[in-house]
């Protein structure tokens, strides 16, 4: 078992340097203060004994724990990424430590009443008796995915601090921009070089995951004529209303509210604009491919069905695919995953296996050559204030790796 101390003084380094990535921009990575961390991370690779330590220019970082072996083993990889959502503060993190959780409710900001409560957070029973990270009430905490990180980085130094281990070639990579859908857009698979890699982003502990939505953005425009309204009959064209019968015409229970497992969905998100022109913004997601395009093609076709009830140019839609599902690439070589459920089962860790309602930078790396199952990183309540990680589960989580690479050179002995 790691040091448990060391685990929480490494995590709370990571979460207190403010990495929030920003969608809007157009550099990579998106925000200069992602350099930060990044930088840092290059510091204590190099510190504690990795190999070709690199990071380019757009802040991508890799680095090599050389094998210990003398027979032929497949470099396997572990990635996890150093920004934090866009959705929500991760400026001054100011973390608390609960230890021995008596299970009860934990009062995160006593001045705003925030609390963290089980009556509501029922994931939060099961770790009674254990010590949690939690936020303060004011920000997100940052455990995805930098309780990744740096489950990565502890299990990286106690493999070089073990060297009874017996591993392969394990290459390490931390991205930027994985919360705003670019964590693999410039990642260099080829230069990577692994076979396959695991990326150290899910939640709760047990979780397996290879298969993911499939993901498209939708931008959808109303032009509308604006006349006084007092002499507006049959002049005006109300862009806000037309908007609003769009929305109304897609299935009312297909909303992320309303879903779960592999179910899909719409969601629009945002709306801005006013009588001559509105714009609304929204995603589709499905975990079946034939599915995914079916709710492509219904947008397009209300969309249509607009535009001859009133004019062709009253609205123009705009669907980019964004990632698909992970499962068609690892499928093929699914002993990859089995590893992973091995390494769990001789931990007496029970794997969870089930899909993503998201995606990962997995999802694209697969679809890039780099197959690449989604392990948990222990973290519940992402993108919040309630937003908590079990530092047991972080634990869990770095002998998860360090058995993964155990398993893969014992695999490949003969």
């Amino acid at each position: 078992m790691t040091n448990k101390q060391q685990v929480i003084d490494r995590f709370t380094s990571y979460i207190t340097i403010d990495t929030q990535s920003d969608p809007k921009s157009e550099t990579t990575p998106s925000t200069k203060k992602q350099w930060d961390l990044a930088n840092k991370l290059v510091e204590e690779l190099k510190d504690m004994g990795m190999q070709d330590v690199s990071i380019d220019e757009n802040a991508y970082i890799m680095a090599t724990l050389p094998t210990n072996v003398n027979h032929e083993i497949p470099t396997i990889g572990f990635v996890a990424h150093f920004d934090t959502t866009p959705d929500y503060s991760g400026t001054n993190v100011n973390p608390q430590i609960i230890n021995d959780y008596d299970g009860g409710d934990i009062v995160l900001n006593k001045t705003e009443n925030i609390v963290l409560s089980p009556d509501y957070f029922e994931d939060l029973k099961q770790y009674k008796g254990q010590t949690l990270i939690t936020t303060d009430g004011t920000t997100l905490l940052g455990a995805d995915d930098k309780a990744g990180i740096t489950e990565i980085m502890e299990a990286m130094k106690y493999l070089i601090d073990h060297p009874e281990i017996k591993h392969g070639n394990i290459r390490v990579g931390f991205t930027p921009d994985e919360e705003i859908g670019r964590g693999a857009h410039k990642f260099d698979v080829k230069k990577f070089g692994a076979e396959w890699a695991y990326t150290m982003d899910g939640s709760q502990i047990g979780e397996l995951e290879y298969e993911n939505f499939n993901a498209a953005g939708v931008i959808v425009k109303f032009k509308g004529k604006s006349v006084h309204p007092g002499y507006a009959k049959n002049k005006m064209v109300n862009a806000v209303l037309l908007a609003n019968e769009f929305l109304s015409l897609l299935p009312p229970r297909e909303v992320p509210q309303h879903t779960s497992e592999r179910e899909g969905f719409f969601h629009f998100y945002s709306i801005k604009g006013d009588i001559e022109l509105t714009e609304i913004e929204g995603i589709i997601r499905d975990h079946d491919r034939n599915n995914f395009e079916a709710r492509k093609q219904l947008v397009n076709q209300i969309a249509d069905d607009l535009k001859q009830k009133y004019n062709d140019d009253i609205i123009s839609i705009e669907i980019s695919d964004q990632y698909y599902n992970m499962r068609e690439k690892v499928e093929p070589v699914f002993h990859i995953v089995e590893i992973a459920e091995e390494a769990m089962k001789q931990l007496n860790i029970e794997p969870i296996i089930k899909p993503i309602r998201g995606g990962t930078d997995g999802s694209q790396l697969s679809y890039m050559g780099l197959p690449c199952p989604n392990i948990f990183a222990g973290g519940h309540n992402f993108h919040g204030r309630y937003e908590y990680v079990p530092v047991e589960s972080m634990q869990k989580a770095i002998e998860v790796i360090i058995k993964i690479a155990e398993i893969t050179a014992t695999k490949y002995l003969n």
